[in-house]
Protein backbone atom coordinates (compact mmCIF):
# COMPACT_ATOMS: atom_id res chain seq x y z
CA UNK A 1 0.00 0.00 0.00
CA UNK A 2 2.82 2.32 0.85
CA UNK A 3 4.46 1.66 -2.51
CA UNK A 4 1.26 2.55 -4.37
CA UNK A 5 0.85 5.80 -2.46
CA UNK A 6 4.45 6.78 -3.27
CA UNK A 7 3.85 6.16 -6.99
CA UNK A 8 0.61 8.14 -6.88
CA UNK A 9 2.34 10.95 -5.05
CA UNK A 10 5.17 11.10 -7.61
CA UNK A 11 2.86 11.15 -10.63
CA UNK A 12 0.71 13.84 -9.06
CA UNK A 13 3.75 16.01 -8.59
CA UNK A 14 4.93 15.47 -12.18
CA UNK A 15 1.60 16.21 -13.85
CA UNK A 16 0.89 19.66 -15.38
CA UNK A 17 3.04 21.95 -17.49
CA UNK A 18 5.68 24.45 -16.54
CA UNK A 19 5.44 28.05 -17.67
CA UNK A 20 8.20 27.53 -20.25
CA UNK A 21 6.35 24.56 -21.79
CA UNK A 22 3.15 26.60 -22.01
CA UNK A 23 4.96 29.52 -23.66
CA UNK A 24 6.63 27.22 -26.19
CA UNK A 25 3.27 25.62 -26.98
CA UNK A 26 1.57 29.00 -27.44
CA UNK A 27 4.43 30.15 -29.69
CA UNK A 28 4.16 27.04 -31.90
CA UNK A 29 0.39 27.42 -32.22
CA UNK A 30 0.84 31.13 -33.05
CA UNK A 31 3.35 30.35 -35.79
CA UNK A 32 1.00 27.74 -37.26
CA UNK A 33 -1.92 30.22 -37.21
CA UNK A 34 0.16 32.90 -38.93
CA UNK A 35 1.01 30.41 -41.67
CA UNK A 36 -2.65 29.51 -42.09
CA UNK A 37 -3.65 33.19 -42.23
CA UNK A 38 -1.09 33.81 -44.98
CA UNK A 39 -2.34 30.77 -46.87
CA UNK A 40 -5.91 32.03 -46.56
CA UNK A 41 -4.92 35.48 -47.86
CA UNK A 42 -3.13 33.97 -50.85
CA UNK A 43 -6.15 31.80 -51.57
CA UNK A 44 -8.48 34.80 -51.56
CA UNK A 45 -6.14 36.73 -53.91
CA UNK A 46 -5.91 33.77 -56.31
CA UNK A 47 -9.70 33.41 -56.33
CA UNK A 48 -10.08 37.12 -57.11
CA UNK A 49 -7.59 36.87 -59.97
CA UNK A 50 -9.31 33.76 -61.35
CA UNK A 51 -12.65 35.56 -61.20
CA UNK A 52 -11.22 38.53 -63.13
CA UNK A 53 -9.71 36.28 -65.79
CA UNK A 54 -12.92 34.30 -66.13
CA UNK A 55 -14.98 37.46 -66.49
CA UNK A 56 -12.55 38.92 -69.03
CA UNK A 57 -12.62 35.72 -71.09
CA UNK A 58 -16.41 35.75 -71.00
CA UNK A 59 -16.47 39.38 -72.19
CA UNK A 60 -14.18 38.51 -75.12
CA UNK A 61 -16.30 35.54 -76.11
CA UNK A 62 -19.48 37.60 -75.77
CA UNK A 63 -18.15 40.23 -78.19
CA UNK A 64 -17.04 37.60 -80.70
CA UNK A 65 -20.45 35.92 -80.51
CA UNK A 66 -22.10 39.28 -81.12
CA UNK A 67 -19.87 39.92 -84.15
CA UNK A 68 -20.80 36.52 -85.57
CA UNK A 69 -24.49 37.42 -85.50
CA UNK A 70 -23.99 40.45 -87.77
CA UNK A 71 -24.73 40.44 -91.47
CA UNK A 72 -21.95 41.16 -94.01
CA UNK A 73 -23.31 44.68 -94.49
CA UNK A 74 -23.28 45.34 -90.74
CA UNK A 75 -19.74 43.93 -90.45
CA UNK A 76 -18.57 46.26 -93.24
CA UNK A 77 -19.98 49.32 -91.49
CA UNK A 78 -18.21 48.67 -88.17
CA UNK A 79 -15.34 51.02 -87.29
CA UNK A 80 -11.85 49.48 -87.47
CA UNK A 81 -11.36 50.04 -83.74
CA UNK A 82 -14.09 49.99 -81.12
CA UNK A 83 -13.16 51.12 -77.61
CA UNK A 84 -15.75 50.57 -74.87
CA UNK A 85 -15.61 50.85 -71.09
CA UNK A 86 -17.77 48.24 -69.38
CA UNK A 87 -19.65 48.37 -66.08
CA UNK A 88 -20.51 44.71 -65.64
CA UNK A 89 -22.11 44.88 -62.19
CA UNK A 90 -23.99 48.15 -62.76
CA UNK A 91 -22.49 49.97 -59.78
CA UNK A 92 -21.61 53.05 -61.90
CA UNK A 93 -17.90 52.12 -61.75
CA UNK A 94 -16.27 51.00 -64.97
CA UNK A 95 -14.75 47.56 -64.50
CA UNK A 96 -13.10 46.71 -67.82
CA UNK A 97 -12.02 48.27 -71.09
CA UNK A 98 -12.85 46.27 -74.24
CA UNK A 99 -11.08 47.08 -77.49
CA UNK A 100 -12.17 45.35 -80.69
CA UNK A 101 -10.03 45.64 -83.81
CA UNK A 102 -10.90 44.65 -87.35
CA UNK A 103 -8.52 43.78 -90.19
CA UNK A 104 -10.86 43.97 -93.17
CA UNK A 105 -8.50 42.49 -95.76
CA UNK A 106 -8.59 39.08 -93.99
CA UNK A 107 -11.82 39.55 -91.99
CA UNK A 108 -9.91 39.09 -88.75
CA UNK A 109 -11.54 40.37 -85.56
CA UNK A 110 -9.57 40.66 -82.34
CA UNK A 111 -10.92 41.51 -78.89
CA UNK A 112 -8.82 42.73 -75.94
CA UNK A 113 -9.98 43.17 -72.33
CA UNK A 114 -7.99 45.48 -70.05
CA UNK A 115 -8.39 46.40 -66.35
CA UNK A 116 -9.52 49.88 -65.21
CA UNK A 117 -5.90 50.93 -64.67
CA UNK A 118 -5.55 51.10 -68.47
CA UNK A 119 -8.44 53.51 -69.11
CA UNK A 120 -6.12 56.46 -69.75
CA UNK A 121 -3.64 54.57 -71.98
CA UNK A 122 -3.81 55.25 -75.71
CA UNK A 123 -5.64 52.64 -77.78
CA UNK A 124 -2.78 52.11 -80.23
CA UNK A 125 -0.36 51.54 -77.37
CA UNK A 126 -2.63 48.92 -75.83
CA UNK A 127 -3.13 47.11 -79.14
CA UNK A 128 0.56 47.07 -80.03
CA UNK A 129 1.77 45.89 -76.61
CA UNK A 130 -1.12 44.19 -74.77
CA UNK A 131 1.06 42.01 -72.50
CA UNK A 132 2.95 44.97 -71.07
CA UNK A 133 -0.34 46.72 -70.27
CA UNK A 134 -1.94 43.97 -68.14
CA UNK A 135 -4.28 42.52 -70.77
CA UNK A 136 -6.71 40.22 -68.97
CA UNK A 137 -7.93 38.36 -72.06
CA UNK A 138 -7.55 38.49 -75.82
CA UNK A 139 -9.25 36.47 -78.53
CA UNK A 140 -9.30 36.56 -82.27
CA UNK A 141 -11.53 35.07 -84.95
CA UNK A 142 -12.05 35.10 -88.69
CA UNK A 143 -15.60 35.69 -89.86
CA UNK A 144 -16.37 34.80 -93.47
CA UNK A 145 -19.78 35.46 -95.02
Amino acid sequence: MRKISRILHRTKKQTGFSLIEVLIGITLVGIALIGLAELFTMSVMNNLRANQLGTATFLCQQEIDELRTLTPTELDTLPLIQDVQLDINEDLTMDYRRITTIERNINYYKVFIFPPSQFSTAVNTLISQPETHQVKAQMGTIIQR
